[in-house]
């Protein structure tokens, strides 16, 4: 059966046909799936950035705090904080 495809000039040019279209579909759906890994890599790379500036607001923020009670309790009476 294969020797008479391989033999043959219709079915031979059929054969090629089906293998180079199966070729194209194949990388069709390599490069749809290439494309959702990038587009989950993206997601993960904007969480990633929003996390590192909300960890940089409380680092700012853990700078300005007062040093003891003492000094919370004057920036509250003169409404600093």
């Amino acid at each position: 059966m294969i020797g008479w495809l391989l033999t043959h000039g219709p079915a031979r040019k059929a054969l090629g046909l089906l293998v180079s279209a199966a070729a194209i579909l194949l990388f069709l759906l390599n490069l749809r799936r290439a494309g959702e890994r990038a587009g989950r890599a993206a997601e993960q790379l904007e969480a990633r950035e929003r996390n590192d500036a909300i960890h940089r607001q409380m680092l700012d923020a853990a700078t300005r705090r007062p040093p003891d009670r003492d000094a919370l309790a004057d920036r509250l009476r003169d409404g600093r904080f």
